[in-house]
């Protein structure tokens, strides 16, 4: 009889609130579970990653130093019209903090899967092999943000039109015990935070260049109390996919329930606040020690 199970840990989209992503790993492996199998949508994928290449505690110090300035610089304005991310900056960032080009899923010690949507016939993409950096690249391409990625003849955009906490991958790897992270939980309905912050000072060669950042920042990201104020044009972008992720989510996981359900507090992060990281990450951790009883008591769970 078995006694002991392979432990799948689910992690869901959920653009900045996916820091407490971070909070949820460490929690767990605080009461000795190390998941053998991780599978990640959007910023799950991310972090996911991180953690399966040994990178986590780094992404979680970079994560911790952004500033709503450095949360700006991820972003352009181009003419080509495919996205706002900067991707220079991004792949400079995967690099550093998630994976280098040379990783390839198949060689991790842990089973590991990104999901992903083909934008041209909707269907569902687990990737389950090749580049790391390219499966999360292509899972956390948000439409509007992101430009689609170009992968074996097909055009990737985000994991979240369709899967936003892939459950079912981790099933489908091998887990016998799920783990899922919804991080879109309550946040339908809820008004963007616009909470004022005292304007950063800059100075010397880099003003200029700072004044420019900030042009965009303050049609990107929300600025103002104001509730007549619209939101910025990302987190309009933003909200309007996690409506739809909401959705989703709900009737996926009705059909196909984890064994633990974590759902962080995180209606009050703003869905482009990724410098809230520390407040975001503390609540990944609070929601596990919230759950600790429950997740204890499944049968079979295996500590280390």
């Amino acid at each position: 009889m078995k006694t002991e199970f392979n432990v799948g840990l689910a992690l869901g989209s959920g653009s900045s609130r996916g820091w407490s992503h971070i909070g949820v790993l460490k929690a767990l492996a605080g009461l000795g579970i190390i998941p053998d199998i991780i599978c990640g949508t959007s910023i799950g994928a991310l972090v996911g990653a991180s953690y399966v290449t040994g990178k986590i505690e780094k992404l979680e110090a970079w994560a911790g130093s952004l500033t709503k300035f450095e949360t700006a610089r991820l972003f352009e304005i181009n003419t080509s019209l495919n996205g706002f991310i900067n991707t220079d900056r991004l792949h400079y960032f995967l690099n550093e903090n998630v994976a280098g080009d040379e990783d390839v899923i198949e060689d991790l010690e842990k089973g590991y899967a990104a999901v992903s949507t083909n934008l041209e016939t909707g269907r569902e993409i687990w990737m389950t092999r090749g580049s790391l950096v390219q499966a999360v690249w292509a899972s956390i391409s948000m439409p509007g943000l992101f430009p689609a990625i170009r992968n074996e003849k097909r055009w990737l955009v985000d994991g979240g039109l369709v899967n936003p906490v892939p459950v079912s991958v981790c099933r489908a790897l091998g887990a016998d015990i799920v783990i899922a992270v919804n991080l879109n939980g309550g946040i339908v309905g809820k008004h963007f935070d616009k909470s004022k912050k005292p304007p950063e000072q800059t100075s010397g060669v880099g003003g200029k260049i700072a004044e420019l950042v900030k042009g965009y920042a303050s049609a990107l990201l929300p600025t103002t109390d104001d509730d007549e104020q619209p939101p910025g044009m990302l987190d309009a972008i933003a909200g309007s996919f996690n409506i739809t992720q909401d959705r989703i989510t709900r009737s996926r996981m009705a059909g196909d329930p984890p064994d633990i359900l974590l759902s962080p507090k995180l209606s009050h992060i703003g869905l482009l606040e990724f410098y809230r990281a520390s407040e975001t990450i503390r609540e990944g951790e609070d929601c596990v020690l919230r759950m600790r009883s429950e997740i204890e008591h499944v049968p079979g769970i295996r500590r280390q």
